[in-house]
């Protein structure tokens, strides 16, 4: 017995050592880790590189955006590019609304007013000027937009022609400044000419004017630098569409946006992360602005949320195994999946090993079980353990599992300046039925997350009955011997029907505690589950086997009871 406990030892140590291992290894099935996005940012600019580069060239009203997203974030040396941007701005005032465009700042200079250039171009006198310098454009894509100012049905704003047509024609007025400076990508560029085109075949002007719209609604933020430093990036009308949206209710938080767009390179893939994550989506991008531009581009085309354990970073940071960590975090940027399968293997072996712990720890076998023991299944057993390990420790340590989506929320429409609010549609309210219900229940996650653990598990007991159930039909023992022990082990059998109504029990209760959302299917799961396993093993495995073991043992009782032949009686000893 005592050459037994350095072996349980051995086994217990070797299973916390995988486990810290597996632990440390930052891959997640869904979120990504920050050491990933470091990992991902080493090579890339900062946030205030950038914003030096941009003051350095003369943007100093986009400089200073990266200056104040700095300051939201609390990266070190806000401070110091704040002040380089004020210094600049009062040697060079018109910077903050111009930047390095003396074309156009040239076209207002009777006017040089200053702020949002949708709020500065809706003045009468700048909205002329604009006009009369596009007129004399030689852009045939700028005439043909000045060409839409004729016309009469328009939809989302009031034509040109009516009392209220100046907000159609600033808007107008800026996208032609930024068709005739070039400013716009060559794909949103086409996207414009080709609504221009439609409007004026008459094919409709809905989706002319909303471009238009969402450009206004962006002027209503940013100076004319700004602007331009955000359209650059923007591929398209849809991501323009809904990055005015995302900046219309953006807040205080609205530098963040722009730096994460204009420093990444990737408007769609950041629209894109806050239309999936309207929560969470600021804040983890925030988070990664700390990484660069690098690591912004990462976290956005992951598609996942953002996570950092201080427990796991203490660690790292305190112990040996913080190069494993960072290590790791390299190999997870590179094969995020490799290290993923990497992570649940060290997993089960860590389940594997505190497994082979409690084998070794059981007292040897008894001279009386010797003829019902079955060299091998300990090892079967043992590895079915694992997998139940191996869940738990998922279930446990992987972040955002059971989180809801976040999708419902919408942002707020861009409009157009000086146009009021839409109008309420008066629709009827909705009252939710069956079928929204259901819809509901089945786009939780939370909901597949137990309904997939509580199928596991029932597999996991399920695959233990028929480990059972082989390891007796195959111990050295007669057929009536192995039925008892079958009847033995009738609770084992029935195992999972306990189980499917403990889970149906514990997850109402949490229901009644109002600590989960109520899901009927999630709650009778584990009772159905339970049912149909027990059923399927006992109608299918158990009753043969106990079938065939009935027949041999009434056989080998059959042939234990039939006397032997007699002898025939010799001929000789009948003759007197």
């Amino acid at each position: 017995m005592k050459s037994r406990w350095p072996w349980v030892c051995v086994c217990l140590a070797l299973g916390f050592v995988l486990l810290g291992a597996g632990l440390l290894v930052p891959a997640h099935l869904r979120a990504v880790d920050a050491s990933v996005v470091l990992s991902a940012g080493r090579s890339g600019d900062s946030l205030t590189q950038r914003g030096w580069q941009l003051l350095d060239s003369g943007r100093a009203g986009s400089a200073q955006l990266y200056a104040e997203a700095a300051r939201l974030v609390g990266m070190a040396g806000w401070d110091r590019l704040g002040e380089a941007v004020t210094n600049s701005l009062k040697r060079h005032p018109a910077a903050l609304y111009w930047g390095n465009d003396a074309q156009v700042e040239s076209v207002f200079a009777a006017h040089p007013g200053g702020g949002p250039i949708s709020a500065f171009m809706v003045q009468g006198e700048n909205r002329q000027a604009a006009l009369a310098y596009l007129a004399k454009s030689p852009s045939g894509a700028v005439q043909d937009l000045l060409r839409c100012r004729a016309l009469e049905r328009t939809v989302l704003l009031p034509p040109s022609s009516s009392p209220a047509g100046q907000a159609f024609d600033a808007v107008l007025a800026e996208g032609g400044l930024l068709l005739e400076g070039g400013r716009l990508t060559s794909t949103l560029s086409g996207n414009l000419r080709d609504q221009v085109d439609q409007a004026l075949q008459g094919g409709g002007s809905q989706p002319l004017e909303q471009t238009l719209v969402d450009i206004g609604s962006l002027g209503e933020h940013f100076t004319w630098d700004q602007l331009t430093a955000l359209l650059v990036r923007i591929p398209d009308a849809a991501t323009l569409h809904e990055l005015a949206a995302q900046a219309t209710g953006a807040g205080h938080r609205l530098p963040v946006l722009f730096v994460a767009v204009q420093l990444s390179g990737t408007p769609a893939a950041v629209a894109g992360y806050n239309v999936r994550y309207p929560k969470t989506g600021f804040q983890d991008i925030s988070a990664a602005l700390w990484y660069g531009a690098d690591g912004v581009k990462e976290l956005t085309a992951s598609g996942r949320r953002l996570y950092a354990s201080e427990r796991v970073g203490w660690v790292a940071t305190h112990s040996p195994l913080g190069g494993l960590y960072y290590f790791a975090a390299v190999r997870s940027l590179q094969h995020p999946e490799l290290m993923l399968l990497v992570k649940w293997l060290l997993y089960l072996g860590a389940g594997f090993g505190f497994a082979a712990a409690l084998h070794f720890s059981h007292p040897p076998v008894s001279a009386l079980e010797m003829a019902v023991r079955v060299r091998g299944f300990h090892l079967l057993r043992e590895f079915l353990f694992a997998l139940g390990f191996l869940l738990l420790a998922i279930l446990l340590s992987e972040p955002f599992l059971a989180s809801e989506s976040q999708r419902e929320r919408t942002a707020p429409a861009p409009h157009a300046p000086m146009v009021g609010g839409a109008a309420s549609a008066g629709l009827p309210s909705h009252k939710p039925n069956v079928m929204d219900q259901f819809k509901d229940q089945f786009n939780n996650p939370a909901v597949w997350l137990t309904l997939l653990v509580f199928f596991v598990l029932q597999a996991l007991i399920y695959l233990s009955c028929l480990l059972k159930l082989a390891e007796i039909l195959r111990q050295h023992v007669p057929p009536r011997v192995k039925l008892k022990l079958l009847e033995n082990e009738d609770h084992l059998f029935d195992a999972g029907l306990y189980l499917g109504f403990v889970g149906t029990i514990f997850s109402l209760i949490l229901v009644s505690l109002h600590l989960v959302q109520f899901s009927l299917m999630a709650a009778y799961s584990s009772t159905s589950f339970g049912i149909i396993f027990v059923v399927i093993f006992k109608i299918f495995h158990l009753r043969p086997a106990r079938r065939k073991l009935l027949l041999e043992a009434e056989l080998a009782d059959a042939t234990a009871t039939v006397p032997p032949a007699r002898p025939p009686l010799a001929t000789s000893a009948l003759t007197p």
